[in-house]
């Protein structure tokens, strides 16, 4: 995501009394080892939440079981415990950082190519059900042209799709088949492009019934952080993309994002209703010169944004659930296993006797 600010320093220097004065814009000095720390500890973050999504993948559990057998939501204890229970987690922390890495790295190296003063990527650790909100970066100086901000706004979407269609396709060719799940989890809502890739894998089997390999949740939180930055308003990815190509197109669809997220937040996840207030309170867009103006492919692209959107966003994202109570045929398979378990514990303890 990027974020601009209006506001940067400038010093003014007249050549002359009559001459006009020369503008000359100089960037603060860039706390390198700032940004580094934070990228390792949200590597280390989202590393502890991969931990338990592989624990829960190699025991055919729902991702974020919230069942005393699962590790899920932020396993930190657990996952410190020893270093091998870390390690488990690099799949999914690896990946999602390299997604959102190229995310902002596309915002980043298109703002150096227009001579933009933009800030290295900031990443942002949190003990969340992804270790992360995401990253960002600041752009500090004014950007030349409606043409600059368009390819400045779409660079992101589209250097973060790509490693998460690989994500995609690489972490479901890997993902299993699990059992129904008992008790409490929360459930995955899947987009468009899940289910595409699910087709074009032969996957025969609903995704809802799969256990998600670490990898493919990773393509999920990518999946999902690109449908974010692509709604259509504010100062989000899609708003740049949008008032590239027409200010007061802008505002329009800005007014219509706001109040379609608020009934979704009401009747389908209540994080549309976080999303509808973030862009109400970052409705104002700075002003960028008309020329030269966004045309040709440029619009083609537009058109790919808008596909990308579609293809990624997620009515319901994450449902709560409660399974089925138990029948008798599940209490019948409790007894069988707790038979099974007394029995060979009572053999293991007579052969060591013995």
């Amino acid at each position: 995501m990027s974020e601009p600010t209006p506001t940067f320093p400038i010093l003014a220097h007249p050549l002359e009394d009559s001459s006009p004065a020369v503008w000359v814009i100089r960037p603060p000095r860039t706390r390198w080892w700032l940004y580094v720390l934070f990228f390792l500890l949200t590597l280390f973050s989202t590393t502890i939440v991969g931990a338990g999504l592989e624990f829960n993948y190699l025991h055919r559990l729902p991702m974020f079981s919230l069942e005393d057998n699962a590790e899920s939501g932020f396993p930190a204890i657990w996952a410190l415990q020893q270093p091998g229970n870390l390690l488990l987690g690099l799949p999914f922390s690896l990946t999602l950082m390299t997604i959102l890495f190229a995310h902002e790295m596309g915002h980043y190296l298109y703002a150096r190519h227009y001579r933009v003063y933009a800030t290295p990527p900031f990443f942002v650790p949190f003990p969340s059900l992804i270790g992360t909100l995401g990253a960002f970066i600041r752009i500090k100086s004014p950007i030349p042209s409606r043409r600059a901000l368009f390819d400045i706004g779409i660079a992101g979407p589209v250097a973060g799709f790509i490693p998460a269609c690989i994500a995609l396709l690489v972490g479901l060719s890997m993902s299993h088949r699990m059992p129904a799940p008992r008790g409490a989890y929360i459930e995955l809502g899947f987009p468009l492009i899940f289910k595409l890739a699910a087709q074009l894998l032969n996957i025969r089997v609903p995704l809802a019934s799969l256990a998600l390999h670490p990898v493919a949740a990773a393509a999920w939180v990518g999946m999902f952080a690109t449908s974010l930055n692509l709604l259509p308003g504010g100062q989000l990815d899609g708003g740049h993309i949008v008032f590239s190509l027409s200010p007061r197109l802008h505002w329009w669809t800005s007014v219509l994002t706001v109040a379609a997220l608020i009934p979704l937040g009401r009747y389908a996840w209540y994080g549309w209703m976080i999303w509808a207030v973030i862009l109400a309170f970052t409705w104002r867009h700075p002003n960028v010169a008309h020329h030269p103006s966004v045309t040709g492919k440029r619009r083609g692209m537009a058109v790919f944004a808008a596909l990308m959107l579609a293809l990624t966003f997620t009515r319901v994202p994450l449902t709560q659930h409660m399974t089925r109570p138990f029948t008798w045929q599940d209490i019948r398979d409790e007894l069988r296993d707790d038979y099974r378990y007394l029995r060979d514990t009572a053999r293991h303890a007579l052969h060591r006797n013995n």
